[in-house]
C-alpha cells in the first residue's frame, strides 16, 4: 500500500495547482489513485494498522513463529495469491482469502485447495463462477499471513516480501515460481520454421510482482527476459527444462 509520505507529497502538489498527469509523471503513482486522493478518498492508515496485525497468540505470524508455516504449501499459496487472489474483509474481524482458478485446470484447483487447507486448517470451499472456480476460506489471520494485502489493486501499491516471507522463499523458491505461473503464467509452443519450441510466459500488471518472479527465477538459474510491457518470458532450452521439472503445463 502507499505510505503517508506519498499521500502528503501528492496532496501538496495538488494544493499548488498541479494536474493529475503532472503529478503521475513526477511521482510514478497512477492517475486513478491521484484522482481518488484529490477527491478525499485517501488510505485509512489507522484501519490498515489494525487489520495487518491481529495480535493473537494463536496466529502463527503475530505469535512470533512464521517460519513454522509449511514451506512448500505456504510459498505456493503466496504465488497464487499474488497472481489471482485477494482478501475480503467480513464482520467481526474475519477475512476471506479468495483465489480464482480457471475451470480448464481442475488439477490446479485441487492443488490450490490443498495448499490453503494445509496453511490454515479451516474449512476450504469452492464457489462456481463464470468460467472459473473461487477457492476460499475464512480466517482472522489471512492479512497477517499475506501482509501484501491492502486497499486498492495490487499494481497500485508497492508489493514486496517481508523478511520472514523472504526467508521461507529462500529455502526453496520453486513453489513460489510454480504458484506465480499457475496463476498468471502459461507454457506455450513457439513454432519456428515448422519446429515447436516450448516457452513460458508470466504476465502481471504489477512491476513489483514481475520483479519477484524474475528474482525467484534468478535464484534457480532460470534465464528470463521481458516479452512486452506486462510480460516476461523464459525461452532458453535449459531454463525451460528446469521449469518443466517442477511446473510443466497447467492441468
Amino acid at each position: 500500500m502507499r505510505t503517508r509520505e506519498e499521500v502528503a507529497a501528492v496532496l501538496k502538489l495538488v494544493s499548488v495547482g498541479w494536474n493529475d498527469c503532472q503529478i503521475a509523471r513526477k511521482t510514478g503513482i497512477p492517475r486513478g489513485t491521484i484522482r481518488d486522493w484529490r477527491r478525499g478518498r485517501t488510505p485509512d492508515f489507522e484501519r490498515v494498522r489494525t487489520f495487518l496485525n491481529c495480535n493473537a497468540r494463536s496466529c502463527v505470524v503475530c505469535g512470533g513463529d512464521p517460519l513454522s508455516l509449511p514451506q512448500p504449501a505456504y510459498v505456493y499459496l503466496l504465488g497464487l495469491y499474488l497472481g489471482d487472489g485477494y482478501i475480503a474483509a467480513h464482520a467481526r474481524g474475519v477475512f476471506r482469502l479468495r483465489i480464482f482458478c480457471a475451470d480448464a485446470y481442475p488439477g490446479l484447483i485441487q492443488q490450490c485447495e490443498s495448499a490453503m487447507a494445509e496453511v490454515l486448517p479451516n474449512t476450504v470451499n469452492r464457489v462456481q463462477r463464470e468460467g472459473c472456480t473461487e477457492v476460499a476460506a475464512y480466517s482472522k489471520h489471512w492479512p497477517c499471513l499475506f501482509p501484501q494485502h491492502g486497499p486498492g489493486r495490487k499494481y497500485e501499491r508497492r508489493i514486496e516480501l517481508t523478511p520472514w516471507q523472504q526467508e521461507l522463499v529462500d529455502l526453496d523458491p520453486r513453489p513460489l515460481v510454480r504458484g506465480l505461473l499457475h496463476s498468471d503464467g502459461c507454457r506455450v509452443l513457439n513454432w519456428v520454421n515448422g519446429t515447436p519450441y516450448p516457452r513460458y510466459h508470466f504476465s502481471n500488471v504489477s512491476a513489483d510482482i514481475r520483479g519477484i518472479f524474475g528474482w525467484a527465477c534468478d535464484q534457480l538459474g532460470i534465464e528470463w527476459r521481458p516479452n512486452n510491457r506486462w510480460s516476461l518470458s523464459v525461452a532458453r532450452r535449459g531454463s525451460v527444462a528446469l521449469l518443466d521439472e517442477f511446473v510443466g503445463a497447467k492441468r
